[in-house]
């Protein structure tokens, strides 16, 4: 009994050691009053702290390991440097997958600069490696202010002597950007690519209203990104997220999902097989109906806001979950967002002098009612999985390798291909993305005989599906829309969205 007991109060002595090396450092200094240089003399850069570089080289290498294709790509792309000329800026989340993707497109011969899409997901240990390297200028490091997150973008761009003429974005903040400070840039920018569905909205609304300066390429909407990076990466790290913050097990307790989309799905899937009990709100009648077939009770939110002990956000809208909502959340509910933007909760709503937040840990925050009902709220209602744990690399590995070729198809284009509007990620080059991940798996494609593609009509190595192909039909009039050359199309789209 005496053993047990000092061997209780030991273990109440141990510190809680830190979710990643990254949430580490005691220095509270801002990195932008900071004089840093690499091991060249270089200063070119502004992170957290220069001597995490050793660690985050070695959680690239790892990285690295996991990503196939795209060091794949890097092997066979590199001698002929598709991207020579090509001067990149990035504002993506920075991690090791992130550093795989620019390390590969220096070796494709492009010139990179890069900055963060999310002021949580920055890995610094990463960010110190890439700023040791040298090859990419980075300007970023986790817990960034709203000011830095502008300040650190602007230093991409805002460079003596140095312009770009390529942006990868991710969630259209670097785009803006450019928009609102240096709208001359895009007189030499040759193309955007942007990854997430809030950066897609805003190009095509860009685009919508002509104001749309160069091609721009959706990488969101392609098959390999929906189905692989949204759908089975949040089926894996919405699980990560939540555990690595809260501790809590998930069988038995009620879920409310708010939105059906690939995002909704995979978070659905995992916390079915965990055995939740899970919830789902929708606008779409389409993406409705599916989470009715796959199992899952369709409600408004306000009908279970009481009851529930998670609430998760992933519909790249605003004000999903408003301060009604959370007036009403019963005590210890969970509140999370895994959307893009940190639009979806209204978080604003509980900075008021009658509730007081408490910092738990890392990225977990409560929020205390006078009553003393508490939630405990993620991240500040920013993305979950990629500020409070991470992604599956494998997944990135694919999202990445269709950035890196969306950038060279776009950098390589002849004038004319493309025109100041939103392009979708031929569907070859999706196959292709696909076909360098397979061998992983020790995978073995069938192939068509000359008489079996003959009679789908089809070439033997592909393309197997039409451009407008997509696994969600939503999307497929939405594409059918903006790029339509015939009247039908429109009119279809607009019959069946205004007589649901």
């Amino acid at each position: 009994m005496l053993v047990l007991t000092w061997i209780q109060l030991t273990i109440t002595q141990i510190p809680l050691l830190p979710a990643s090396y990254t949430d580490s450092s005691d220095d509270e200094t801002s990195p932008r009053d900071k004089q840093q240089k690499n091991s060249k003399g270089n200063g070119d850069f502004c992170i957290k702290n220069i001597k995490q570089a050793d660690f985050g080289r070695r959680e690239i290498e790892i990285a690295e390991q996991e990503m196939p294709a795209l060091m794949a790509l890097r092997k066979r792309a590199q001698g002929e440097k598709p991207l020579a000329g090509a001067k990149v800026v990035g504002c993506t989340h920075i991690t090791a997958q992130t550093a795989v993707l620019m390390e590969t497109l220096s070796a494709l011969g492009a010139q990179c600069r890069w900055a963060a899409c999310n002021i949580y997901s920055t890995q610094n240990e990463v960010a110190a490696a890439l700023a040791e390297g040298g090859e990419a200028p980075v300007f970023a490091w986790k817990g960034e202010s709203e000011d830095d997150f502008w300040w650190c973008i602007d230093r991409c761009v805002n460079v003596e002597g140095w312009q770009p003429n390529m942006i990868l974005d991710d969630g259209g903040d670097l785009t803006h950007w450019i928009y609102k400070k240096y709208p001359n840039m895009f007189k030499k920018i040759k193309g955007i690519v942007e990854e997430s569905v809030t950066g897609v909205h805003r190009l095509y609304q860009l685009s919508k209203a002509g104001k749309l300066c160069v091609p721009a390429m959706n990488v969101n909407d392609s098959v390999t990104k929906q189905k692989f990076d949204n759908l089975y990466c949040c089926r894996e790290s919405i699980l990560d997220g939540l555990k690595r913050t809260t501790d809590v097990m998930f069988g038995g307790k009620q879920v409310v999902v708010c939105g059906y989309g690939e995002v909704g799905k995979g978070c659905c899937a995992a916390l079915k097989a965990m055995g939740s009990i899970v919830y789902v709100t929708e606008i779409d009648p389409i993406c409705a109906l599916q989470a009715c077939m796959d199992g899952f009770r369709l409600v408004k939110l306000n009908e279970v806001i009481r009851q529930v002990d998670i609430v998760i956000t992933c519909t790249g809208n605003k004000n999903v979950v408003v301060r009604e909502n959370l007036d009403r959340m019963k005590n210890s509910c969970i509140v999370c967002n895994m959307g893009h933007s940190n639009t979806e909760i209204d978080v604003a709503s509980l900075r008021t002098p009658e509730l007081t937040w408490e910092r738990v840990r890392s990225q977990v925050d409560h929020v205390i009612w006078p009553d003393g009902k508490r939630i405990v709220l993620l991240a500040e209602g920013r993305l979950l999985n990629l500020s409070c744990s991470t992604v599956p690399t494998f997944v990135l590995s694919i999202t990445a390798t269709t950035q890196a070729l969306a950038l060279i198809e776009l950098y390589n284009a002849p004038e004319g291909r493309y025109k100041q509007d939103v392009y979708l990620l031929p569907k070859k080059m999706d196959e292709y993305v696909a076909s360098l991940h397979l061998p992983t798996f020790d995978a073995h494609l069938t192939e068509l005989s000359d008489e079996q593609a003959k009679y789908l009509g089809l070439n033997k190595n592909g393309p197997f599906k039409p451009n407008y192909y997509r696994y969600v039909w939503k999307q497929q009039l939405w594409v059918w829309t903006i790029n339509a050359k015939l009247g039908i199309y429109v009119q279809l789209y607009t019959y069946v969205f205004n007589n649901y």
